[in-house]
């Protein structure tokens, strides 16, 4: 849940969402947590039209901010939007629940923008010139990860992952490693590590990472950055200060060390 106040300013409380800017101008929108709030102002501002929002799965955190996001109230405005495919019911009917009484007054069928559902294919596709792969991975119900290549850049996102569930990541190979595919050789990985050693121990199953699993999924895809993500709400800056210490002690000093992502934070990839 979003977790605004005096302890969070450093590394902000909202919750998960990430702007990708291609080249072409084109926007991806990685989940719509409360994050995404004043990013639709934003992109309102700059007067973006093509955007893409691609869902890694519909749990809360990850979809609230969906029904205050500014372009959908914006006639002529079209929507991509992209999640994970389920064999109960579509994208559109499993979002729409969000959007009916009494959880939120407003229709998802009455929004003025227009909005196409896709489900995620699972073979690679293209948007704009971008490459994106997407697969499941370790974490509770249908969840998706995402790699997105471009001619000089790449990038992979999985903000809710447990890739350590399949057995200690060191001693792995990688090929059964949950999510190690979309992540090799990227330029830039977000990955979740939501907990310290000592948290993890008590939530094996969770679906989350703790800090030391993320390192050592970076280190087994080979990827050249990482920034920890996906930040428990329990967590104050200083907590997450301590963690990124940690990190970038585990990592040892090889390649560019660790950093925790942080609200506003922009990342020039390539």
């Amino acid at each position: 849940m979003p977790t605004p106040g005096a302890d969070t300013v450093q590394f902000g409380g909202n919750t998960s969402c990430v702007e990708v800017s291609l080249a072409s101008g084109t926007v991806l929108v990685l989940d719509a947590g409360s994050g995404i709030r004043p990013l639709g102002v934003e992109l309102l501002r700059r007067g973006a039209r093509d955007v893409h929002i691609l869902l890694t799965h519909l749990h809360l955190d990850h979809l609230e901010g969906l029904r205050l996001f500014a372009p959908l109230f914006v006639p002529g405005m079209t929507l991509e939007i992209w999640g994970p495919r389920s064999p109960v019911c579509g994208l559109e009917e499993r979002i729409a629940r969000s959007f009916s009484p009494p959880l939120f007054p407003i229709d998802l069928r009455g929004v003025p923008a227009e909005l196409r559902f896709h489900d995620v294919p699972h073979r690679s596709f293209e948007i704009d010139g971008a490459l994106l792969s997407a697969d499941l991975v370790a974490h509770p119900g249908p969840t998706l990860g995402y790699r997105i290549e471009s001619a000089d850049a790449s990038l992979a996102y999985l903000p809710d992952h447990e890739p350590a569930l399949g057995g200690p990541i060191a001693r792995t190979s990688p090929d059964w490693i949950s999510g190690s595919s979309l992540a090799e050789n990227v330029d830039l990985l977000l990955h979740d590590a939501q907990y310290s050693e000592d948290e993890y121990a008590d939530k094996v199953g969770w679906g989350h990472s703790s800090v030391a699993d993320a390192v050592a999924f970076a280190r087994a895809s080979n990827a050249r950055r990482l920034l920890l993500f996906h930040h428990d709400p329990a967590h104050s800056d200083e907590v997450l200060e301590r963690m990124e210490a940690e990190a970038r002690a585990l990592a040892g000093g090889n390649g560019e060390p660790p950093a925790l992502a942080h609200e506003g934070m922009v990342v020039d990839v390539g």
